[in-house]
């Protein structure tokens, strides 16, 4: 707790100074209805647009670390992290590859639908207009992969007529361009936008173990994307259409990706009368994946491939609608339901032997989600207001398969077809606020919350570098039980938010080491020395708890300073599988981080921004044995308006070339995130 007291002290010190009035903003994400954020019992940290203009961030992911609510599964950024350990974690419940956060953008899930994964560079980070964190909520609203909380981001509406261009350049070969342009288009407006991002990258291995096989993890990816926004009749209508596509090298000449996909959804939206309103959502969802894998040896020398998972067909196909109707007391009622429907399988060859494949899997299946919820806002008297949800699902794993064929002859080596499994669930939450002062509101609520395993987890068995991963049809649903409680205190433009939170997360899934080279393992097969033998397992109960500290501080219309820090603990409580784990803490979990930022306003046409991120030290690995050490970075950046239509911008993300680790490896070798980089570039509005 010392790192949060010292920055509760420095903080709150200046507090009877501040001056600027802040409105009560609303919020949509935690309820699915519009709610005053001083009316919800959850913490629910906005970030607005300027975050998205900060020109130090060149991704949506880099963007969101400004709040130490939010953090990655590994410590650098979509820019050059294999897509699949893309993932986020919140308050020590997701620190996994496989999100147990759900991550929305204007409300349909964007997480990968066969592995959980958030492909962040998706979305343009001069896309957004804002974003909604809402850690240990939500899951009343929004079912299956809300277990740990959610993520809500919000596109920006522009003008029709309006436009702008913005081009970027700098260290390691980075480029990108980004063009959006608003039409008239009948009685709506059109918005097209394109991007293209390229960088060279950086090597991934840290300078003291890199060895000839190691290059640089170039990256580069473009998107085409148009939204119509309008009405028919008396209802809103958004229509949106995406195309995306994804090129990485990811550390070794070996080693690649690529992702094709594309989107289209529409949304409806209306009212009827002036006090309900409703909402509809459908999309679909088509995406194609490859990648490489190999094994490198200890100096590091040359490399054998492990696999080519040459294919990942995957769809997603989606419906959500809700209600919502306020009672003229200060109250509302909200109702829905939503359905979401995932095929997908993994086609790869493995065996690799000589110079070729002999062997080739297909493993896949299919999910369905349905679900019904309601939540009920309600004033208590003047000072108390409360939030009561439930929710109802149903899930089903069906189609569940593993075959393995020999390429050469195509006999029959492995066919295992899986029993379809159903389950039901059921979420219930409960919040109060008092507002004990006009400057003083506490808040207490508790939720419980599921996610089923994907049909990565399921069913794909795979090799990435030295560590070989089973999986496991049998795995069964997570559940989590969490609770805060917290204080606010906000005067004039200052507020600050310290709060408690424990959760307890039953059959959490892992990736259990069962076996360590060098020798011949059940499962497993021969292992060399520094090569690893995992299976995802459900491990009995996983415990966390921690406190939580965010600072808003608009000292004037030039200053402003934002803190956020979390001190939390995740360690396994119960582990039947592998009884050695209890004790020890959750991979991927630093003991505390924070973050703390200054926006300066010196002039009428210049803005300075800062960043400093720390993070206490964590491990890699569910035993405890690699650690990664901590890690401080810190971001500037210059923007000058040049005018009302044109400004220029500068940034230096790792000022102070930091190297942060990301990953260590058995054989005792570490992955590192990109080193200083400096970048600069015009944007053009109209």
């Amino acid at each position: 707790m010392r790192p949060i007291q010292a920055f509760a002290v420095l903080a709150i010190l200046p507090a009877a100074f501040g001056q600027v009035e802040v409105l009560d903003p609303v919020t949509v994400t935690a309820t699915r209805a519009p709610e005053p954020l001083s009316q919800l019992p959850y913490t629910v940290e906005i970030i607005g647009e300027a975050a998205f203009d900060d020109t130090s961030s060149l991704t949506v992911d880099d963007a969101l670390r400004g709040s130490a609510d939010f953090s990655l599964f590994r410590r650098n950024d979509s820019m050059t992290a294999n897509p699949t350990t893309q993932g986020v974690s919140l308050r020590g419940l997701g620190p996994s590859g496989t999100s147990r956060s759900l991550v929305l953008l204007d409300g349909v899930p964007l997480n990968d639908p066969f592995g959980g994964w958030v492909p962040w560079s998706l979305v343009p980070v001069d896309s957004l207009a804002a974003a909604e964190i809402v850690p240990g909520g939500g899951a009343s609203a929004w079912g299956n992969a809300a277990l740990a909380g959610v993520i809500q981001l919000f596109s920006v509406r522009p003008a029709a007529g309006s436009g702008d261009a913005v081009a970027r350049v700098g260290d390691f070969g980075t480029r990108s361009g980004d063009l959006a342009q608003a039409l008239t288009l009948g009685p709506g407006t059109l918005e097209l936008r394109g991007e293209d991002f390229t960088t060279d990258g950086t090597v991934l291995v840290a300078p003291d173990n890199r060895g000839p096989v190691d290059i640089d993890a170039a990256s580069r990816h473009n998107l085409e994307s148009a939204i119509w926004r309008g009405a028919l009749g008396n209802a809103g209508v958004v229509v949106t259409l995406r195309r995306y596509e994804e090129w990485r090298d990811n550390g070794t000449a070996y080693q690649q990706n690529q992702l094709k996909l594309l989107f289209g959804s529409v949304a409806l939206s209306g009212k009827i009368g002036s006090e309900e309103t409703w909402s509809l959502t459908t999309y679909m969802q088509g995406q194609s994946a490859s990648q490489t894998f190999s094994s490198v040896n200890a100096a590091r020398t040359a490399e054998t491939p492990a696999s080519d998972q040459f294919d990942v067909p995957t769809t997603a196909v989606g419906f959500a609608g809700s209600t919502t109707w306020a009672d003229g007391r200060g109250g509302a009622t909200t109702v829905g339901a939503d359905v979401r429907d995932i095929r997908g399988e993994t086609r790869e060859d493995y065996s690799y032997s000589g110079d070729s494949y002999a062997d080739q899997r297909f493993a896949g299946g299919r999910q369905t989600f349905a679900g019904l919820f309601a939540e009920q806002s309600e004033p208590l008297g003047p000072s108390f207001h409360a939030i009561v949800g439930a929710r109802l699902d149903r899930w089903e794993d069906s189609d569940g398969h593993l075959r393995n064929v020999a390429m050469s002859t195509g006999r029959l080596l492995l066919g295992d077809f899986y029993p379809t499994r159903t389950g039901t669930e059921f979420s219930p939450s409960a919040g109060l606020t008092w507002d004990a002062t006009r400057e003083l509101q506490f808040h207490v609520e508790a939720q419980r919350a599921f996610r089923q395993p994907t049909l990565n987890e399921l069913y794909r068995p795979f090799r990435q570098g030295n560590t070989t991963t089973l999986a496991n049809a049998g795995l069964a649903t997570e559940h989590a039980d969490s609770a805060e409680v917290g204080a606010t205190w906000r005067r004039g433009g200052f507020s600050a938010t310290l709060e408690g939170f424990a959760a307890r997360l039953e059959d959490a899934v892992s990736n259990v080491t069962l076996a360590q080279g060098p020798g011949t393992f059940p499962l497993f097969g021969t292992l060399p020395a520094g090569s690893i033998g995992q299976e995802r397992l459900n491990l009995g109960r996983v415990d966390t708890q921690g406190a939580q500290l965010g600072v808003n501080w608009r000292l004037s219309e030039a200053w402003s300073l934002q803190l956020s820090a979390v001190d939390e603990e995740a360690t396994v409580a119960a582990a039947a599988v592998a009884p050695a784990l209890v004790g020890k803490t959750v991979p991927e979990v630093p003991r505390w981080s924070a973050s703390l930022g200054a926006t300066w306003h010196p002039l009428r046409r210049v803005f300075l921004e800062a960043r400093v991120r720390t993070t206490a030290a964590q491990f890699d690995d569910d035993q405890n044995l690699l650690p990664l050490g901590p890690a401080t970075v810190v971001d500037a950046s210059l923007r000058v308006v040049v005018s009302g239509h044109a400004e220029l911008f500068t940034s230096a993300d790792n000022l102070g070339d930091a190297q942060v680790e990301t990953a260590h490896s058995a054989l005792g070798v570490y992955n590192v995130a990109p080193p200083r980089m400096a970048s600069a570039g015009v944007r053009v509005s109209w």
